[in-house]
């Protein structure tokens, strides 16, 4: 690939402002200055610098954000942060996408990628990618509602009936459930028609991907997720073992 082509690829902008970039001896590869914009790079395990920033190419990007209260996920945020204002231009540029969305009171995993096939095989409604979720709510959790949310409930404006798996009462306010769908305010209105209300909620795995594996991801921070990691979120967990 043309270095010219290879920078824009990786979120540098448009042509011209990367071979302006390479014209003015910015780029370094294996410790040489290309100032050659037609210059013919391997991609395999290529490192590179920008204004001596290294970087590593990536073809797709995978990243998993452990999301922090009081950001939207949206490019125009109205009334709170936006979490693509925790992103540099040059991820930005590459037009990364959430891969579903949390609201901006919810905490906890969120993926984003530039990668419109892997965004469509975690969010597509067939595809039932299990989402894990915990939450304080506001009265203490009866048994009725746990067996209400597991045997399935109606939502308003919904067609069918929703059902939680996995539903642990982890303390007497303090609920822990997957579901498998992804419509809107889904967990929290699932709540509301068993007669209860969440207080405060927070995605802890989305596949077989959680939050507690990937190291060093505290609130706010992120990273990029490596091919298994890739391959964990995309596991439809006890779905898959159903035959569903």
């Amino acid at each position: 690939m043309l270095l010219e082509k290879m920078l824009q690829s990786q979120g540098f902008g448009s042509r011209k402002h990367c071979q302006q970039l390479i014209k003015n001896a910015a780029i370094e590869i294996d410790g040489q200055i290309i100032t050659d914009p037609k210059y013919k790079l391997k991609l395999d395990a290529l490192n590179y610098k920008v204004h001596g920033k290294s970087f590593e190419y990536r073809e797709k990007v995978y990243i998993a954000l452990n999301k922090p209260q009081g950001y939207e996920c949206s490019h125009q945020a109205t009334h709170h942060f936006s979490v693509f204002d925790l992103f540099d231009d040059v991820l930005l540029n590459r037009g990364i996408q959430c891969v579903g969305r949390l609201d901006q009171d919810t905490t906890g995993l969120l993926l984003l990628t530039d990668d419109g096939q892997f965004l469509q095989a975690l969010t597509h409604p067939k595809k039932h990618v299990a989402k894990v979720y915990r939450m304080q709510t506001a009265d203490p959790v009866t048994d009725e509602q746990v067996q209400q949310l597991e045997q399935g409930v109606e939502l308003r404006n919904e067609k069918g009936s929703f059902a939680a798996t996995d539903v642990k009462r982890l303390a007497e306010c303090e609920l822990q459930m997957t579901v498998h769908q992804g419509v809107y305010h889904q967990v929290k209105r699932m709540l509301a028609a068993v007669g209860n209300k969440v207080e405060s909620l927070h995605r802890q795995q989305i596949g077989a991907l959680d939050l507690t594996g990937i190291p060093d991801l505290g609130e706010g921070r992120w990273i990029y997720l490596n091919a298994e990691q890739v391959a964990l979120a995309k596991t439809r967990n006890d779905l898959e073992r159903e035959g569903l």
